[in-house]
């Protein structure tokens, strides 16, 4: 019976990191072909950690799969530190070191809301909120194996 709850858990944070990566692959594209802002590269490496996360979420919880967490730990890895190492080049505390191209310059502020919400603070949001979410479901994971010994 208890085992069951601390699975219902992990289930309940995994429809939530589902619903933050869809969010924020909505969001990207919304910026992207709706508004036209051209994404820089590193907002497109930050793509390319995000978007893989929700199908993986979904088929994990589809397979009610065990592993689901393992799985999307490097992606939210990857993410996070592009997305912190973006916003410290965004504000200018660091130089670029990966070149960003002229067109779509990774300090262009496309989007400024309520004085301080861009798109790399947004990014940098999901990704910190993904991996908050993930931390609390490994801890009710690891309760879960530690009831069953």
């Amino acid at each position: 019976m208890q085992q069951s709850h601390f699975k219902k858990q992990v289930n309940v944070l995994l429809l939530i990191q589902l619903s933050v990566s869809l969010a924020a692959i909505f969001g990207s594209l919304f910026f992207s072909e709706i508004m036209k802002f051209p994404p820089c590269d590193l907002c497109w490496y930050q793509r390319i950690f995000m978007y893989p996360i929700a199908l993986i979420v979904l088929v994990g919880l589809y397979l009610d799969s065990k592993d689901t967490l393992k799985f999307v730990a490097p992606l939210i890895w990857g993410g996070l530190i592009t997305a912190i190492y973006h916003n410290l080049v965004y504000y200018k505390f660091i130089q670029v070191i990966v070149p960003c191209n002229e067109t779509a310059p990774c300090t262009a502020q496309h989007v400024n809301y309520f004085g301080f919400i861009t798109i790399p603070l947004m990014s940098l949001a999901g990704f910190v909120f993904l991996f908050a979410i993930h931390f609390l479901a490994l801890t009710i994971q690891k309760k879960d194996h530690q009831h069953e010994k």
